[in-house]
């Protein structure tokens, strides 16, 4: 388990031993079940409300009004508004992982490619996610910077591994190094997903699979 615990903010990823996937947990998550239970309900009202409104400009005592608690029960999970909006994120891509047998049979551009089809079906998310990267590089922002640096390592790690196994098949070529071409993936897809928020009608999908014909042996 790997832990980062700031006096300013609460972060900790926990690995499920049957899947072997760190799972993020921002904030409190409470003592008891039903603390959890609620932690979860207020994620879950959360990304509702960004997905009619967005994230800009929204304080942590507007979030709370917006989704029908007090300001003091969203203090009582998160400490901050980026605490709350990194959860939200983290929250979001839980949701969405899917069935974890077809997962498993994705490579390493599908993984990519269902990521961002996935990202931008939630109207904002795309920004929230560039914003909270670009603010996880400012000094005072140690928890940003600690769960995009884990996150970004842990996909690195992962595509890497789907790499190797496709150049193990014969269907990736094998003077690439799975490392160096799993960070450049990553680097395409962001990329594109930040040229889509300019201009919409970039196709993301098609255009992060040539990827795929480039690695072909």
């Amino acid at each position: 388990m790997w832990r980062f615990t700031p006096e300013s903010a609460r972060y900790s990823v926990h690995v499920d031993p049957e899947q072997h996937a760190p799972t993020p947990s921002i904030g409190r998550r409470g003592s008891y079940a039903k603390g959890v239970a609620r932690r979860t309900e207020i994620l879950d009202r959360a990304i509702e409300v960004f997905r009619e409104r967005g994230a800009d400009g929204t304080s942590l005592r507007s979030i709370a009004a917006a989704i029908g608690v007090s300001h003091a029960a969203l203090l009582h999970y998160f400490d901050s508004r980026e605490q709350l909006l990194i959860a939200v994120y983290a929250h979001q891509g839980a949701g969405s992982d899917g069935d974890a047998a077809v997962d498993a049979q994705r490579t390493a551009v599908d993984v990519m490619v269902h990521a961002a089809s996935e990202n931008v079906r939630v109207p904002g998310l795309v920004k929230l996610y560039s914003t909270l990267v670009a603010a996880s590089l400012e000094s005072s922002s140690e928890l940003g910077k600690a769960y995009f640096t884990e996150r970004f390592e842990r996909l690195r790690l992962d595509l890497a591994e789907r790499l190797r196994a496709e150049q193990r098949q014969g269907t990736v070529r094998t003077d690439v190094d799975p490392m160096q071409i799993a960070a450049l993936i990553i680097a395409a897809s962001d990329g594109l997903q930040i040229q889509w928020l300019l201009e919409p009608s970039i196709e993301l999908e098609d255009t992060l699979r040539v990827l795929a014909t480039l690695l072909e042996p």
